[in-house]
């Protein structure tokens, strides 16, 4: 008789995606071995839930881009959506390097980039507006921006560059 008990972990994906989100945000080496450590799991647990080390990353990606998405979303004004977009990539900058960094095509990459787009009438102020406050972001990220308010740094940037341009872009389409 065995006295061996099934597998039984409790929520396995979500601890799996809490151990995976902990390693990235402290830009340590990313593997499923070191994700099954970190959660306290053997190293063929992840395997359970994930083909291999590129579907947990494209899981992570897509969970990015949903709690971008639900910032953005309820952003009440443009500069309140840049000011979201950079926050959130200074809050986590190991998952927006992961979900900016591959090539992600799903609806959740494809929600974030309607709620951007939904600001501007033109495509041109879109990509522009996505360009520059992306651009900022990767600034502050990387050190190539140092301020004391990043939140204030956006707002300025948006007021003094986006909202002439989207009020003539908007009478334009108009």
């Amino acid at each position: 008789m065995s006295t061996s008990r099934p597998y039984h972990h409790g929520d396995l994906p979500a601890a799996l995606l809490d151990a995976a989100l902990t390693l990235l945000e402290e830009d340590e080496t990313f593997s499923l071995r070191a994700v099954a450590r970190r959660a306290g799991v053997s190293p063929n647990a992840p395997y359970r839930h994930y083909a291999d080390k590129e579907a947990l990353l494209a899981t992570l990606a897509t969970y990015g881009f949903a709690q971008l998405a639900d910032r953005l979303e309820a952003a009440a004004e443009l500069t309140d959506m840049a000011e979201q977009y950079v926050a959130f990539a200074l809050a986590h900058p190991g998952l927006f390097r992961l979900m900016y960094g591959r090539p992600t095509a799903n609806a959740a990459a494809a929600r974030t980039a309607e709620i951007l787009a939904s600001r501007l009438a033109a495509p041109a102020l879109q990509i522009g507006a996505w360009a520059m406050v992306h651009g900022l972001a990767v600034l502050l990220l990387d050190g190539k921006l140092t301020c004391a308010d990043p939140a204030q740094l956006v707002r300025t940037t948006v007021a003094a560059a986006l909202t002439p341009a989207a009020q003539a872009g908007n009478r334009l389409d108009s």
